[in-house]
């Protein structure tokens, strides 16, 4: 049996990391910060994807430490039966789902789904949960990207109007303004800023 629980757990590895983590969110707005940049091949896809794991690491260590010591290690003991195990695994999950999943996403797959309105977020399903923890995190991901955009375009907007006033309609505006937008992001600590307000962002 728990040979069988390794091989389902490791078989769906990439979904669950990807799914029930805060990969999702990670991943997108450092991919949105290299767009609002413009340079959209930097840093490399390798990078962020594993600066976005080591993050999702981070901020999922309490959450995987509580599952360990109160399902995986009591089962591997023997100290706690399967339907224990698994309901001593489910319950630090649904907590950081339920920290980080708006009412209204949950409403609307409650209601897709056909169900009676559950009286608490323990009452509600797994699959009404997780689609709509990933709504939720798609939705505040792009919240996140379009603050981050905001700055990037403001000078790309400036940099456009001197060039057209000056008469150099042919100098692409990006070609002027990318040396600007590095150098407020590196005097502003972007990177820093940036991850700072990731991990803060999760409940």
């Amino acid at each position: 049996m728990q040979i069988f629980l390794l091989i389902t757990v490791l078989s769906l590895a990439p979904s669950i990391v990807i799914m029930l983590t805060s990969f999702t969110r990670i991943a997108i707005v450092l991919s949105l910060v290299r767009q609002a940049i413009g340079i959209p091949h930097l840093p490399p896809n390798q990078i962020v994807v594993g600066m976005s794991l080591f993050l999702t690491f981070f901020i999922m260590a309490p959450v995987w430490s509580e599952m360990n010591s109160k399902a995986i290690q009591p089962y591997i003991k023997r100290e706690i039966s399967q339907e224990e195990a698994l309901k001593n695994l489910k319950e630090p999950l649904v907590r950081f789902l339920s920290k980080n999943i708006r009412e209204k996403e949950i409403e609307l797959f409650v209601n897709l789904s056909g169900m009676e309105r559950p009286k608490n977020i323990n009452d509600v399903p797994m699959r009404v949960l997780i689609p709509a923890f990933v709504t939720s995190e798609l939705k505040t991901a792009f919240q996140m990207g379009f603050m981050i955009y905001i700055p990037f375009l403001v000078i790309d907007m400036v940099v456009s109007s001197i060039l057209l006033s000056l008469g150099m309609m042919m100098l692409p505006p990006i070609m002027v303004s990318l040396p600007f937008k590095l150098i407020l992001f590196v005097l502003a600590d972007g990177w820093n800023l940036i991850i700072t307000s990731l991990i803060r962002s999760f409940g």
